[in-house]
């Protein structure tokens, strides 16, 4: 009895602990668990800012024991390139994580785990050994100093690799782009499983379908790229077609194992549930401009083909082998970013299929759109105006936003069209807004996404809110993680000098806003008076 009782207060606590840090606000850190095992948590770390894993996706394998909260849980490293990339001194290729918490390194007294330590403790405590000095970490070198010959060079292949790896790898993955698993096939299993919302007698058979495929790839991948030993990430590492004519190097080479049923299973059980693509997409998008930034700063650095310089605690194969070769990043990056404009895209089609099957999303997002036409048209604004309308009066999948600046603010007489695209299988997956209209805005990237934060992530009418909030920026707070446009970001934070150029560049970008409008192609009533009135009045200027 007393043994239940404990596990059923284990799982209580567990339960508790990834509620806790889904409601916080710390957006490096995401959990997710399936209802029928608790105990067993994907965890993902999102690199810090200002660090060789900046704005990297590293994924943790977390098993709570039935001992818990007694001892510490096992965590096991997901992101490892399949077992052959060590990304820290305390983090393995085969995905031994060491800390003192969780009894798999020697500490300090008082570093050992204890009952009051949780799972964000955790974690916080592995994001922790991402620092601008990973170098000392390794017992013996704690007093090397960043700017040192080694620790420069060690910092320079992780950078490279974290692109590489966790963010290029992981999104072509996602995306279908990887050489195991072409783009068709991806759309396909899209295909099957937007089919399976709209008619649910079939959920069964393209379940079995998508199984069926999955297990068709993992038997192939077998025979082309290396199963991880002791708890790689799942996904096995392929080389993409950019770089098909190149030479192979010890961190792309190719090479055959033995079957491993046991690796095979994991591997399709991951492609079944992948609990961070929605976010980790959404997230590529904020961070696109900062990982092209430090691909193009770096390209000159280290010239393509330059060997990474092996320290003197990694041995093979627990080590970071490869070359640089950032400008086949800098193609991979953009490459994934027209494969998510793709994938947008083609929520409009999976919409449209939607609406003739009568789906209760689709019924429910049409509901929605006349209600929130007549709140946001039809009201009265102490502040900017927002229209909503649909492009497509009969796909509520696609929704078309202006939004009027607030006079007398750095927004006043800006006019910004946007672009709101709903996906087949909101809210599982999020909205994605897409501002048409340029801006110099901290919370806009240069490709027009926008950062902003929705209190309800399951409601439009929250979205709508946050995206004005976000335009509006009132109530600005500082927070690295949520870089999506660098140099903006660099001059709002950079002190008041700094700000002032900022506000200007912005009532510029504002003022520039409605110059290329043209009354004829208003969408509204209230949009053709507005930019009727602007064009006179920029006639009278010239």
């Amino acid at each position: 009895m007393t043994t239940t009782a404990n596990t059923s207060g284990g799982i209580s606590r567990i339960t508790r602990e990834i509620a806790q840090i889904a409601r916080g606000d710390d957006l490096s850190l995401a959990v997710a668990t399936r209802d029928e095992d608790v105990r067993h948590v994907r965890a993902l770390i999102i690199g810090p800012p200002e660090t060789p894993y900046e704005y990297g996706f590293f994924e943790f394998n977390v098993k709570f024991g039935k001992e818990y909260p007694i001892k510490s849980p096992s965590v096991r490293a997901l992101t490892t390139n399949g077992g052959r990339t060590r990304f820290n001194p305390n983090i393995y290729n085969e995905g031994k994580v060491c800390l003192s918490i969780l009894g798999t390194w020697r500490g300090n007294p008082g570093e050992e785990w204890s009952s009051a330590q949780g799972l964000e403790s955790v974690l916080l405590s592995i994001q922790s050994l991402m620092s601008q000095n990973p170098y000392e970490n390794e017992p013996g070198y704690e007093s090397v100093k960043k700017h040192e010959d080694m620790p420069k060079k060690y910092v320079a292949k992780i950078r490279h690799e974290t692109i590489r790896v966790s963010v290029c790898d992981r999104l072509e993955g996602l995306l279908g782009i990887e050489r195991g698993q072409p783009p068709s096939k991806r759309q396909r299993l899209n295909e099957a499983a937007d089919g399976a919302s709209s008619e649910k007698g079939k959920e069964k058979e393209v379940e079995k379908e998508a199984q069926n495929e999955v297990q068709k790839e993992v038997e192939k991948e077998e025979n082309v790229a290396p199963a991880s030993s002791g708890g790689g990430n799942g996904h096995p590492s392929y080389q993409t077609d950019s770089e098909s004519s190149e030479s192979y190097t010890p961190a792309t080479e190719m090479s055959v194992h033995e079957y491993d049923a046991e690796a095979s299973y994991s591997a399709l059980e991951h492609a079944q549930w992948d609990p961070f693509a929605d976010l980790m997409k959404r997230r590529f998008l904020w961070y696109y401009d900062t990982y092209i930034k430090t691909a193009t700063d770096h390209l000159k650095r280290h010239p393509h083909g330059e060997s990474f310089t092996r320290m003197e605690f990694e041995y093979p194969p627990n080590s970071m082998e490869g070359r640089f070769d950032y400008a086949s990043l800098i193609k991979r990056l953009d490459r994934i970013k027209l494969a998510l404009d793709d994938e947008q895209a083609s929520w409009v089609k999976s919409g449209a299929k939607q609406v003739l099957d009568e789906t209760q999303l689709a019924v429910r997002l049409a509901f929605q759109a006349k209600q929130l036409q007549h709140q946001w048209n039809e009201r009265r604004y102490d502040g900017s105006r927002l229209e909503v309308s649909l492009p497509d009066k009969t796909n509520p999948f696609v929704w078309h936003l202006t939004l009027f600046g607030q006079p007398m603010t750095n927004l006043d007489g800006g006019i910004f069209n946007m672009t709101l695209c709903i996906p087949p299988t909101f809210p599982t997956a999020q909205p994605r807004l897409h501002l048409e209209t340029p801006i110099f805005h901290h919370r806009v990237s240069s490709t027009g996404a926008l950062c902003y934060f929705p209190k309800k992530e399951d409601d439009i009418a929250s979205h709508l809110d946050a995206i004005v909030h976000a335009i509006e920026d009132i109530d600005a707070k500082f927070d690295p993680r949520a870089v999506v446009n660098p140099e903006a970001f660099a001059l709002f934070w950079g002190g008041e000098e700094k700000r002032k150029v900022y506000h200007r560049r912005l009532r510029r970008s504002a003022q520039e806003s409605c110059y290329e409008l043209d009354p004829r192609k208003a969408r509204s009533a209230h949009e053709v008076v507005i930019l009727t009135v602007l064009q006179k009045l920029r006639l009278m200027d010239e």
